[in-house]
């Protein structure tokens, strides 16, 4: 026994005696053979009031003046077993035992449940006590009290299952809880004591233990199977048992947990794995940040910190909970209320009850919403989801009446959940943010390429790679150069990561640095060659560089270590190969490259690729390549429609690891009707020709909306070009082809650059002008000098 001020010294047999619904004992403990008499074995089974010989007993009870009354406890013990008393009943009897007349502090308590259990009767030997009290004329009575109004409560609490029966640990904490409930046993000593029963008061545990085993002996060797272990020496077996059980459901939980590093499925997996063993109801939530894909939440959460409601799991009747707390929901928690109080010590908060009143004042937090029904009359364990000494989120669980409210053990298993729950999420979380960040990174480095350039249509695809990491060093791009012209560029850094998406990055921004310079597509190979190798020996790609002429129609490629692009020809629907010299690597070095030219015709498409698209691991490529080839030939009504049908039969093959990047080109050419050409000679009056020529070519065109500002802004290109030109002569061309795009070329290889021109400068207006103007412009150099152009938008013709 445990309590303040003076206790019974010594150990006392404590009987436990269960009752089921036929009125006959299914539990007799070791106490209750050494108080009564007869053994286990012929007691269970046997009506109660043959064990319990109580009839006349009862009429032959104690002077009152000595034990004092208790009616003010309950009935007497015969109501009591006799199923006549629905309220717990205590008091002192003499009864018949082995020994004689014995005199018997009892405690009676009515179970409720779905088991055959129906009472639990606790009794122990009034004169064992009284004899190993030290003070004379001590009076010591049984009683009832609350658990909480003793020093250490949760100990008791958490170490009444070892004075009850061999039972499951779900029953077990049913009948804990009816025992909590109704009251718990103590003993009232006249000096105003009151002692609390625990496991203590019983039998030496050493002796118990020893002849246990040796029944378990004598019953092995007779064949007849194993007693029951006695309730007072099964203190540490019930125990071990509570935590195994335990230790197998987080072990179940941490299997079904984390199979996945998606954010989402993993916060389903933690729902429900403890719905309905654990709990009738589980709540998750989540900060925004976490949510999101964003880095760790930084600071303390407060009253106005936001948890996203990411999932609910609950036993109860289909709708109840959404139109309440919908999942998706994103709410701050108010400061006074047990949420609150979880996510800011990032402890586990226990409300064993929650009362009419408490519902009340927890719901009266809550604005425009009645959550009273959701909680009240319920038990709560709200535990936080932690990493690092972070709170990301936190679970509230809900347990329904007729369950078992929580205790600390549940608290404590709670609380390990949700640890291990934590890491699972936060390992989920990072792998989340982490892919944000390399998806932004990714998408940063890849262009926005225009699906409509001068005398061609484009059509791209990218597909991240599939292993961890997902960001690769494979890119496209076009660059639009002068004459109408277009660069197209595939390129493939080898290796994956971060590593090798920086150095795509470099290589791709120096190929639109060097094409813009309309270098030969094999001197920008040179050139970007010679860069890598600059840069530092691991900088290893392949790429293929084309440059489409609409007028002249014709593609010059060259290669460097790339896959050959596929042509398929709009005439005959054929699609081939191009037989291409294939070259080193970039970043080789030591390797010539060489330029190849190829006539095409409109409608003819050009697929460039990476090997991502076309390689599999434990296949020849050629194989790939004929499906490259056979998937591009397929007729499609748009160019997005010729891209997913070349994805579909390459990219989704299994194993593909790599990741894809795919570029289309549909040339359609410029026809001669479509461009006017002239050449001035560099002299102040070819000015006013330049304009009157332009404005000819407009009309003839029907684009007159058009002719103020192309005159205005070729007059003051052709005067900037006849101004610095170095004697030879100044070439003006017009080109229609979606937009109407002129050009002027002079011999001198100095670009122009916009100037400030204050109110009394006479030069410096001209490049304001067309930047104002134009659509789009842009500067060149070319091999005999530069080139300065700017675009005009066609307006549509309104049928």
């Amino acid at each position: 026994m445990h309590g303040s001020g003076q206790a019974p010294q010594g150990r006392v047999p404590l009987a436990v005696v269960v009752v089921d619904q036929a009125g006959t004992v299914s539990h007799w403990s070791t106490g209750a053979r050494r108080l009564f008499g007869p053994p286990r074995e012929q007691a269970v089974g046997r009506p109660v009031a043959d064990l319990l010989p109580v009839g006349g007993a009862l009429r032959d009870e104690p002077d009152p003046a000595a034990y004092g009354a208790y009616d003010r406890i309950g009935g007497d013990l015969e109501r009591s077993l006799g199923g006549g008393s629905a309220y717990p009943a205590a008091g002192r009897a003499r009864l018949d035992g082995r020994d004689g007349r014995i005199d018997v502090l009892w405690w009676a308590y009515p179970l409720v449940g779905p088991g055959p259990e129906r009472l639990l009767v606790l009794a122990a030997d009034a004169r064992a006590l009284a004899s190993a009290d030290e003070e004379e004329g001590e009076r010591i009575a049984p009683g009832f009290a609350l658990h909480t109004d003793f020093p250490g409560a949760e100990e008791l609490a958490r170490r009444l299952p070892e004075i009850l029966p061999s039972m499951s640990v779900g029953e077990s904490a049913r009948t804990v809880s009816q025992v909590l409930e109704l009251g718990y046993p103590v003993l009232e000593f006249s000096h105003h004591d009151r002692v609390p029963v625990t496991a203590d008061w019983g039998v030496s545990r050493r002796a118990e233990r020893k002849a246990r085993r040796a029944e378990a002996a004598r019953a092995a060797a007779s064949g007849l199977p194993a007693p029951r272990q006695p309730l007072d020496d099964l203190a540490e077996d019930l125990e071990y048992t509570a935590v195994r059980e335990r230790l197998e459901f987080l072990n179940e939980v941490s299997g079904r947990i984390g199979s996945s590093l998606d954010l989402s499925r993993t916060i389903v997996e933690v729902s429900r794995a403890v719905v309905p063993r654990f709990t009738d109801v589980a709540g998750t939530y989540l900060r925004e940040q976490v949510v999101a894909g964003e880095g760790f939440p930084d600071g303390a959460p407060d009253a106005t910190t936001l948890w996203h409601r990411v999932a609910l799991e609950h036993t109860d009747e289909p709708g109840r909970w959404d139109d309440v707390v919908p999942v998706g929901e994103s709410m701050p928690f108010p400061v006074h209320t047990p949420f609150f109080q979880c996510m800011t010590s990032g402890e586990p908060v226990l409300v064993p009850y929650i009362s009419q009143e408490m519902g009340d004042a927890i719901a009266s937090q809550f604005d425009k919403r009645d959550i009273r029904p959701l909680i009240t009359h319920r038990s709560m364990l709200v535990v936080p989801l932690k990493a690092r000494n972070v709170v990301l989120g936190f679970m509230i669980l809900l347990r329904h009446q007729e369950r078992p409210v929580f205790n600390d053990m549940d608290r404590v298993t709670g609380a390990e959940l949700a640890a291990r729950a934590g890491l699972v999420l936060d390992n989920a979380r990072m792998y989340t943010y982490q892919e944000s960040v390399a998806e932004t990174l990714q998408d940063s480095m890849l262009p926005h390429i225009e699906p409509h350039m001068a005398g061609c249509d484009i059509a791209t695809r990218y597909l991240p790679g599939t292993l961890l990491g997902r960001v690769g060093g494979d890119w496209f791009d076009s660059v639009k150069l002068p004459g109408a012209r277009t660069a197209l560029v595939v390129g493939d850094v080898m290796g994956h990561g971060l590593n090798s998406a920086a150095m795509m990055g470099q290589l791709r921004t120096a190929v639109q640095t060097m094409a813009g310079l309309d270098l030969p597509p094999a001197q920008l190979l040179r050139n970007l060659d010679d860069l890598a190798q600059r840069l530092g020996e691991h900088y290893l790609a392949t790429c293929l560089y084309a440059v489409y002429d609409p007028i002249a129609g014709e593609l010059r490629l060259a290669n460097a270590g790339h896959i050959p692009p596929v042509i398929v020809r709009a005439a005959d629907g054929r699609s081939e190969l191009l037989e291409l010299p294939t070259g080193a690597p970039i970043g080789v070095g030591g390797v010539p490259f060489e330029s190849v030219t190829i006539p095409v015709a409109p409608g003819d498409r050009l697929v460039m690729c990476t090997d991502g698209l076309v390689e599999v691991r434990g296949e020849d490529i050629g194989v790939g390549l004929a499906t490259l080839c056979e998937s591009a030939a397929h007729p499609a009504a748009s160019m997005d429609d010729a891209c997913d049908t070349i994805i579909r039969s390459l990219a989704t093959r299994g194993g593909r690891k790599d990741d894809v990047a795919l570029l289309m080109v549909r040339m359609s050419g410029i026809e001669g009707g479509d461009v006017a050409h002239w050449e001035l000679a560099p002299e102040p009056r070819e000015v006013p020709r330049a304009r009157a020529l332009v404005r000819r070519q407009l009309l003839d065109w029907g684009m007159v909306s058009l002719e103020y500002a192309a005159e205005l802004m070729v007059g003051e290109l052709v005067t900037n070009a006849v101004r610095h030109a170095r004697g030879g002569p100044v070439q003006l061309r017009l080109v229609r082809s979606g937009t109407l795009l002129c050009e002027v070329e002079d011999t001198e290889h100095t670009l122009p650059t916009l100037l400030s021109a204050g109110p009394g400068d006479e030069f410096g207006r001209g490049l304001r002008v067309v930047a104002r103007l134009a659509r789009e412009w842009g500067t060149s150099r070319t091999a005999t000098g530069k080139t300065v152009w700017f675009e005009l938008t066609v307006p549509r013709v309104r049928g």
